[in-house]
């Protein structure tokens, strides 16, 4: 996977609103790019029911990198070259917190196996506009 940060959110309901845009519909649930103050209060935990490392496609991140809010292209292969990249291997039971915006990739294990991950997002942040986060 290549480096990336999350930047959409999981909505109820369509809703055009200011501020938010690039709509997405991924498993029959809307998605969209939120203002990237509500980016940067949210946080991701990861359960891992595997173990991960290096040998099997854990998360790598790029540290600290979530603090320079939403990057572009350019931006993103420039930190990923003047920066080191750290591996955040787990093992089946550990629990990865995480912020979205943080700089991350996963690439093909060369022992491959189960990285399976349940994956939660959480945010005490409002939505505006009658926009209501999915599952809530």
């Amino acid at each position: 996977m290549p480096w990336h940060q999350d930047l959409t959110i999981a909505v109820k309901e369509k809703r055009e609103t200011e501020g938010f845009a690039v709509w997405t519909r991924k498993a029959g649930i809307e998605h969209v790019q939120p203002p990237v103050g509500i980016l940067e209060k949210m946080l991701t935990l990861r359960f891992h029911l595997d173990d991960a490392d290096s040998s099997n496609g854990a998360l790598k991140v790029i540290p600290k990198s979530h603090q320079s809010g939403r990057l572009s292209a350019d931006e993103i292969k420039f930190r990923r070259q003047a920066n080191e990249t750290r591996v955040c291997s787990v093992k089946k039971g550990d629990c990865l917190i995480m912020r979205p915006l943080i700089l991350h990739s996963s690439s093909a294990g060369t022992r491959p196996k189960n990285r399976r991950v349940i994956h939660f997002e959480f945010s005490a942040e409002d939505l505006p506009n009658g926009l209501s986060w999915y599952g809530s």
